[in-house]
């Protein structure tokens, strides 16, 4: 039987690889598994997985030349996750190991997510637990609805049209802004992003995030929102000029942000924004429902169908991967 390397810790697995899904995974081989307690550096990932055939690794496991030059029995790198911006796809395809990632199965969980982070928001919800929770009773003020105000969403890919829907169905008026897709949604309007900023009570960012992308929220983008508006942010922390943040909402420049996603270890939220009275966050948990497990499950899959020597949907060089070629005839699967 083949060796496989899961390289989530136990901690992690508690939530992104739970024990079913770890039980089908060792039935496909002989299965080694983190479990130092604690992350592993390059040189212990690269021991770890000395004689592995496939690595099945987590969001946060990086993935250089030196990992893929350094096992040459390697014939596939498994991301369980969408984002690979941590592998070097050009290196791995160098060494002739395939890489895969799987499938985003979370749309409905961080558009329901991104709807409670705008309720709570609008009607300050966590200042008055807070204050309840400490002893004290909240002063009961007004607050906003949903129904008649302005949703802008920054990208129209799965997660957005999902939160679309939602949006219409609360009464929102809905602005998308992403040159490149077309909106033909008949109830949602298309606009340069200075637009939307400039007319949204509520921005919600859901671009992809990459080198062009990198600090898309910046400055200049804050200045334009509305200061009565409110910033969301459930994507990625890459996406959003952190100091900018910070000085939009000390000046009054946003009434507030809510935040499951930042810059600091694991794409969590930066303390430096957490401990802001004006931000409401949670620790990238807006995709942490039952849904995720499907991830594990199709990481799983794509591992038997390597082993079989096909190339799986979810294959990103699959051109590349002469170290599966060589060993055995792939072929793509539909």
């Amino acid at each position: 039987m083949a060796n496989l390397l899961l390289c989530h810790s136990e901690e992690v697995r508690r939530n992104y690889f739970r024990p079913e899904a770890v039980a089908q995974l060792g039935r496909l081989g002989h299965l080694r598994m983190n479990d130092s307690g604690q992350e592993w550096s390059l040189d212990a990932l690269i021991e770890a997985a000395r004689d592995c055939e496939v690595i099945v690794a987590y969001r946060e496991t990086p993935a250089d030349a030196r990992l893929f030059e350094s096992l040459p029995d390697l014939k596939a790198y498994v991301r369980c996750a969408v984002d690979i911006r941590n592998i070097d796809l050009a290196a791995a395809s160098r060494a002739g190991v395939l890489v895969t990632h799987v499938s985003g199965v979370f749309v409905s969980s961080v558009a329901e997510w991104t709807i409670a982070a705008m309720i709570d928001l609008g009607r300050d919800l966590s200042g008055s637990i807070a204050a309840y929770r400490a002893g004290s009773v909240p002063v009961a003020s007004m607050g906003a609805e949903l129904r008649g105000a302005t949703l802008g969403v920054i990208g129209y890919g799965r997660i957005s049209r999902y939160l679309c829907d939602l949006a219409l169905a609360f009464g929102m008026r809905v602005l998308v802004s992403d040159p490149y897709a077309r909106v033909e949604h008949v109830g949602v309007q298309q606009l340069d992003l200075p637009e939307l900023l400039a007319e949204s009570d509520y921005v919600v960012c859901l671009a992809v995030a990459n080198a062009q992308t990198e600090n898309l929220m910046n400055a200049a983008a804050f200045s334009r929102m509305k200061p009565s508006a409110f910033f969301v942010n459930p994507s990625r922390g890459n996406l959003v000029d952190e100091a900018a943040l910070l000085q939009a909402l000390n000046s009054g420049t946003l009434a507030g942000c809510a935040l499951d996603v930042g810059r600091a270890p694991d794409q969590m939220p930066s303390p430096a924004l957490t401990s802001h009275p004006r931000v409401i966050a949670t620790p990238h948990v807006a995709g942490l429902t039952p849904a995720l497990d499907a991830q594990s499950l199709e990481a799983i899959a794509q591992t038997a169908q390597i082993l079989m020597g096909e190339i799986p949907v979810g294959a990103l060089n699959s051109d590349s991967a002469t170290r599966m070629h060589s060993s055995t005839k792939a072929k793509t699967l539909p």
